[in-house]
């Protein structure tokens, strides 16, 4: 049996503070006791967000808890992780980071095949207005879809 797609977190706050421009997928430089603890569901994606430093991508500000059976081997639980990608994309996204004024937030935290990918955007973030349209066209949105049924 292939081993299919889990997802471990994600970052619910993301859709609401930020216009989601384009998604990525990376995957995620570990120690042992960090995809332990991972595949355990003891993350938290939050708080981070994703910074270029020099011709990398990091994860900063992700929680990792530690994992009680490494003891000594323990991880520290908020370091930097390097995020692994192609030359190509990561030149592609410190320019937009750059050039655009846009940010990278990491969107959810999964296994696909065994190994902890993270799915970062290219975000700009929302004004307290757009964070208001939203609800109201969802609440909309709701009313509309609760008069169907109750006509069906």
């Amino acid at each position: 049996m292939a081993m299919g797609e889990k997802t471990v977190t994600l970052n619910r706050k993301a859709r609401h503070d930020y216009h989601i421009l384009r998604t990525f997928e990376a995957g995620l430089s570990l120690l042992g006791s960090e995809i332990k603890s991972i595949r355990e569901g003891k993350v938290s994606i939050r708080e981070a967000y994703v910074r270029p430093k020099g011709r990398e991508l990091w994860l900063v500000g992700a929680h990792i808890a530690q994992y009680l059976p490494a003891a000594r081997q323990n991880h520290e639980p908020t370091r930097d992780r390097k995020l692994l990608l192609h030359r190509k994309e990561i030149r592609q996204m410190a320019y937009e980071v750059e050039a655009q004024g846009v940010t990278l937030i990491p969107l959810r935290l999964y296994l696909k095949d065994g190994r902890a990918k993270l799915e970062i955007a290219l975000a700009k973030g929302k004004k307290q207005y757009d964070k208001r349209q939203d609800l109201a066209k969802r609440d909309a949105e709701r009313a509309i879809q609760r008069a169907m049924r109750h006509r069906a």
